[in-house]
């Protein structure tokens, strides 16, 4: 081609890029440009050349990145039909570029590096080293010209060692090839980066005048202006060395890391007092100190703790943090601490192993160093400091070093800091808050970040008092102390709960939290850890005695306080005669009120108060029963006390003080006088729940929603409330039933339960029968329990829901809250305790209707464990259970149905006896399970429908989160629903273990198709018994295998380890229509076209469609045929595959060798990300085989040549 043609080609691709580039340009000429551009890379004869023309020095840098992009095309996508000399052309003329085509190392663009550097990467990966064995040396020829080509030689080196070994993007022989010849070499390549490194670095420190540790006779001279560039070119190499070697250190051998009495890591720490080259050598040092390997080999890493490297690492950090924030600074100290976290974690693994490392000599001058971190002003560098905490106080020698030992007051000195929640980036009430807000987008994101700090907090804190649990405990004592007579600050918030009181902001509040989570975690490990006798008994009854008479009408301080009260509780074990006394305190605060008598909705800082309390006295009746047993009599008259006024507590708090009667009740041990008490106990809710107004109520969806007052139309939303107490009494019968049945139990030892009179006999496996002491009077309440159930589930039909007044029209909707949670939106901070629980009539009614539909079904759910044979054998159960709680399903919504499944329908049949499978379990969920397959399927339909179509729909007023959240509903359900299937059906022998997603595995063809289910996943008997119903059978192999196709990718992946293989190998033995055959396996491989792009699921399908395919090809031709179909299946491939599968005579070949056959066959359907379906195919070529199978060449002898023929031991027979 002559080179008019190629000139004036040229000039046409110039005025291309030109217009996609302006920003001017209309999108049509854009669009019309790119084309060009595109067919000309994809079609055109003369691409090199034009590529090089572009490329030249003289052209803008945005022709030249083009011309550089085109060189890069041809050689990924044409250089398999490229002729050897063009080949040798291209790259002559690449190499020639960067020896003398680029602009110098400081005034060329990075992009420019970039592309010019992945050309060579791309011919290193086609022909290194057999086609091409001088490759290093021409690189390192190049390197000698100059600080531009050594540079560019680096990002050559390093692009590479990421393409070949991070991320492994060429075919498994190439890598082996090159792989090993990189290794081979390494001992070169060290060399070089290093010595680049150590004479850039003098160079430019010579220039800069920095004091020469090496070179100390020089006096330092400034910088004189016409050397600033040459030391910026020196510079710019340095930082292209340390980046270049921390692509190496992660993965070549760590003697090369620490050759020459560990050179490279001295030279790095020198380096970390170098302010341009600090970060990258911290980053190098990183990788080198968190390497695992074999313990010999990490030995000499200790080099680390000696003398010169800790004094270098120390001052650094010194001087990074003495000139207060600076981004680039806080960068560094982030690495720096993370140095220090590595290098504790070697030193765990090294320590007290077999490898006899000594206790290093700094090793207090590193625990002071590092607790400088864990008391700096920034939370995130606090927090990273916690797991090399907790590892060095878990380790078994190290935790006894005297060192160590002393650091534990020092540490939680420093914890009694770091627990105040303070720092939130819009703030400015602390030092840490500037750092914040480089580490934090919102408040919301720090809260989340600082609660899951402090929980690792407490871990560690416990860790520390195990080996010293006094220190703790006094630490605690004196806090506490001072907490409880300090002078409350609120801040300059007020809360709106009431004047002069603390917001979740105010000073006083956030000490009080902290106080009391660190006391909480420090006593309780003294009690774990402390034999009896060495209890500090009167010191804690002092401070229990001083938090009693502590009084405060603040509720976030009386919650804190409560919480201490239960931590110092177990020292009332010790002094039983404190016990009236806590129990008064909690009592008092179980009617908690800011101002007596208000008519203002209470806020969610008094109801947490009041709910603290009650679930405070719940934990001590169930922790402690036997210490409350002396004073029930008392308790209980108390709780009557409060119970008469129908007013003083909700009815949450009610049944909470009830449940804690029951609790002690336990403790009778004698089946009447339990029975008796629980009579007693249960006689108002009887009165009510079976009077004949309720009873009517109760049955009628119209009299129920006129009596809880949902059909009225309130003027004043917020105070006007006449039905409240109605709603109130449903509520107390419903919580009352729940409490009993959930908490009434028999003894748990046999011996006991047999004298109390609560053992009835035994099953014939043997197995005791107990009986329940509140089963007489529960079964007494269960029809008007399940009325209320049927009646509800009426609700929702399109009459009832019609007759709901103006006020009340979305009373049957979501509760906000519970749409937050479900799109994964997080609450505004301050709301959570200043605003009321429910802000309008409204709110509460949604809160009735919700908590009404919840505890009802957690009733059923727990009736079973709770009364056993004698809810079981109730007559016609399962016609009772269908004809209230599966009525009108249709009408109910996925929010309602999916806590039905999860609280009713899971527990009643996981703890039902075999026995009743074929009365109770069978005919109940045989039509609920054909019920939901239909039902998922449609929905499903519909969200398909609409990814297609995205029609437009201004209906709602907020269409899109309206869409979202319904979707996200249908995904949640789907789980649901996929998860009692699978508890019903399949035995969880390690089945779940499996589920995991597949980690990448070595290499690609056989990447993660190891994620098989383990052999052991039967079905359970149940899932026996529903498999023998024909219609049920149908319902759950239809329901699994249609589920691969739907868009849940968890779902999914769950459904196919665990529960398509066992339901199908369980109809095997019978005669399946070929259809139906065809039908499951044609799912299967569906289900991978819409996952297949998610590895974990990938290989889970994959293995499924190979399980079938083995066992059903045999008796079904039928699947062949659908095979055939599959796009782009090679023919004689899959006629190979089944002669072999059909031939039993051949010797079967390897299991892992079938699947990848078989993987490759069905290739064409596994679905692809968006990134990856209209990518262009990469083909690398192997090359001949560099190592025939004889014993492994030994480094030395590549490495002996000293004159750089480095290839030739390959070539030697």
């Amino acid at each position: 081609m002559s080179a008019e043609q190629v000139s004036s080609l040229c000039e046409q691709l110039v005025k291309a890029v030109t217009v996609i580039m302006d920003p001017a340009s209309t999108q049509r000429y854009r669009l019309e440009a790119l084309k060009f551009c595109e067919e000309f890379k994809e079609k055109c004869p003369i691409c090199v050349p034009c590529g090089l023309k572009l490329a030249e020095k003289t052209q803008t840098a945005i022709v030249r990145h083009f011309g550089l992009q085109i060189l890069e095309h041809v050689v990924k996508f044409r250089w398999n039909n490229m002729p050897r000399l063009e080949k040798v052309y291209l790259k002559n003329n690449v190499m020639g570029l960067i020896s003398s085509g680029t602009q110098s190392i400081l005034e060329e663009e990075s992009h420019i590096k970039d592309v010019l550097s992945r050309i060579v990467v791309e011919m290193i990966k086609r022909e290194w080293p057999q086609h091409w064995p001088d490759m290093l040396k021409e690189l390192d020829t190049l390197s000698k010209q100059g600080e531009t080509q050594t540079e560019l030689v680096m990002f050559i080196l390093l692009r590479l060692a990421e393409d070949v070994v991070t991320f492994q993007t060429l075919p498994t022989q190439r890598r082996r090839d090159i792989q090993q010849t990189l290794t081979q070499n390494m001992e070169k390549i060290f060399s070089f980066l290093l010595t680049a490194l150590q004479q850039n670095v003098n160079k430019y420190r010579r220039m800069v005048g920095a004091p020469q540790e090496q070179e100390a006779l020089t006096t330092p001279q400034k910088t004189d202006v016409g050397q600033e560039p040459k030391a910026q070119a020196n510079c710019r190499v340095g930082m292209a060395a340390l980046n270049t070697l921390a692509g190496y250190i992660d993965w070549v051998a760590l003697s090369h890391i620490t050759a020459d009495n560990c050179k490279l890591l001295e030279m790095l720490c020198l380096l970390l007092n170098e302010p341009e080259l600090q970060v990258g050598a911290a980053e190098c040092l990183l990788i080198a100190v968190s390497r695992k390997g074999k313990l010999e080999d990490r030995k000499p890493l200790m080099v680390l703790f000696g003398d010169v490297a800790m004094h270098y690492i120390l001052s650094a950090a010194q001087t990074a943090d003495g000139g207060g924030l600076v981004e680039k600074h806080y960068v560094f100290l982030k690495r720096l601490c993370q140095v220090l976290c590595a290098l504790g974690s070697q030193l765990c693994a090294l320590v007290g192993s077999d490898s006899d490392v000594e206790m290093p000599p700094n090793f207090g001058k590193y625990l002071d160093s590092f607790l400088a971190f864990t008391t700096h002003p920034s939370q995130f560098l606090r927090s990273s400091t916690q797991i090399t905490w907790g590892a060095l106080f878990r380790h078994e020698v190290l935790s006894r070093d005297p060192l160590l030992l002393a650091m534990i007051p020092k540490y939680l000195r420093a914890s009694m800091t770091n627990l105040v929640k303070v720092g939130f980036p819009s703030k400015s009430d602390s030092p840490s808050c500037e750092y914040s807000r480089f580490d934090f987008d919102s408040d919301e994101d720090f809260n989340a970040f600082f609660n899951s700090f402090r929980a690792q907090q407490g871990e560690v804190m416990r860790m520390a008092c195990r080996l010293d649990p006094r220190t703790g405990f006094q630490m605690a004592g004196e806090w506490l102390k001072y907490q409880l007579t300090a002078p409350v600050d609120t801040g300059p918030m007020n809360s709106k709960t009431g004047e002069g009181l603390c917001s979740v902001f105010s000073p006083s509040f956030v000490q009080w939290d902290a106080m009391t989570f660190f006391s909480e975690s420090v006593i309780s490990q003294m009690f774990r850890t402390l034999d009896k006798d060495e209890i500090p008994v009167n010191d804690g009854i002092d401070l229990l005695q001083l938090v009693l008479s502590f009084e405060t009408k603040d509720p976030l301080i009386l919650s804190c306080v409560l919480t201490n009260v239960s931590a110092l509780f177990p020292f009332v074990t010790y002094r039983p005669e404190y016990l009236p006394q806590v129990l008064a305190k909690l009592f008092a605060s179980v009617t908690f009120e800011v101002i007596e008598e208000s008519k203002a909705p209470r806020t969610r800082a008094v109801k947490n108060v009041r709910r603290h309390a009650c679930s405070s006295i719940i934990k001590m009746c169930r922790d402690y029963p036997q210490l409350v047993l002396p004073n029930f009599e008392m308790l209980y008259n108390h709780v009557k006390q409060l119970l008469s006024n129908e007013l003083l507590l909700t009815q949450m708090e009610k049944c909470a003080l009830m449940e804690a009667l029951v609790l002690i009740s336990n403790q009778f041990k004698d089946y009447e006088r339990q029975k008796a008490f629980l009579e007693e106990l249960l006689a108002p809710v009887a009165g009510l729940w079976l009077s004949p107004e309720m009873q009517r109520v109760l049955s009628d969806p119209e009299a129920f929603i006129s009596y809880v007052g949902a059909d009225n139309k309130i003027a004043d939303p917020v105070l006007e409330d006449p039905s409240g107490l109605n709603r109130s009494r449903i509520s107390f019968c419903v919580y009352t039933i729940l409490g009993v049945v959930k908490r009434a139990r028999w003894p748990a030892a046999t011996e006991e339960a047999k004298a109390g009179g609560f053992l009835l006999g035994y099953m014939p496996s043997g197995t005791p029968i107990y009986r329940n002491p509140c089963t007489e009077q529960i079964l007494k309440l269960l029809d008007n329990l399940l009325a209320l159930i049927r009646t509800h589930n009426n609700l929702y039909t399109p009459e009832m829901v019609a007759r709901l007044g103006e006020t009340f029209a979305k009373a049957l909707d979501m509760l906000e809250v519970e749409k937050n949670a479900i799109l994964g939106l997080p609450q505004p901070l301050l709301e959570l305790y200043d605003s009321p629980v429910y802000k309008t009539v409204l709110e509460r009614m949604q809160g009735f209707f919700c908590t009404l539909y919840d505890n009802c079904f957690h009733i059923l759910g727990n009736a079973g464990p709770s009364m056993q044979q004698d809810f079981y054998t109730v007559e016609g159960l399962a016609t009772q259970l269908l004809s209230s709680a599966f009525i009108n399903l249709n009408n109910i919504p996925d929010y309602r149905l999916r806590p039905m499944l999860r609280v009713f329908v899971k527990p009643l049949v996981l703890s039902c006896p075999s026995e009743y499978y074929e009365t109770l379990v069978c005919p109940m969920l045989g039509p609920l399970f054909t019920y939901l397959h239909v039902r998922l399927s449609q929905k499903w339909q519909v969200i398909n429908q609409r990814s297609m179509l995205c029609e437009d729909d201004t209906a709602d007023d907020n269409p899109e989160s309206q869409e979202m959240l319904e979707e996200q509903l249908v995904r949640l359900l789907t789980r649901e629903v996929m998860d009692l299937i699978t508890v019903c059906c399949v035995s969880k022998k390690g089945g779940e273990h499996n589920t995991t997603a597949a980690v990448d595995g070595d290499d690609d063809e056989a990447m993660a198709t190891e994620v098989t289910p383990p052999a052991s996943a039967e079905l359970t008997e149940l899932g026996k018994c529903l498999m023998k119903q024909e219609d049920v059978c149908t319902a759950l192999l239809i329901t699994a295998y249609t589920s691969l196709c739907w868009k849940d990718t968890l779902s999914c992946q769950r459904t196919t380890t665990q529960l398509c293989w066992p339901l199908l190998k369980q109809v095997l033995p019978g005669n399946l229509l070929p259809d139906a055959v065809s039908w499951f396996f044609t799912s299967v491989l569906k289900g991978l076209q819409i996952h297949g792009q998610h590895d974990g699921c990938m290989a889970a399908l994959v293995h499924l469609a190979f399980q079938i395919y083995e066992a059903l090809r045999p008796r079904y031709a039928e699947l062949k045929a659908v095979m055939e179909q599959v796009p782009d299946i090679q023919r004689d491939s899959l006629e190979q595959f089944d002669s072999k599968l059909l031939n039993p005579t051949l010797q079967k070949v390897a299991d892992k060798r079938r699947k990848d056959h078989f993987k490759r066959l069905i290739a064409g359907c596994i679905g692809k990300s968006l990134g990856e379906q209209f990518r262009k195919e990469v083909h690398i070529r192997n090359l001949p085989s560099l190592f025939k199978k004889v014993k492994p060449l030994l480094e030395t002898d590549v490495i002996e040549n000293e004159e750089g023929e480095v290839l030739t031991a390959f070539f030697e027979p």
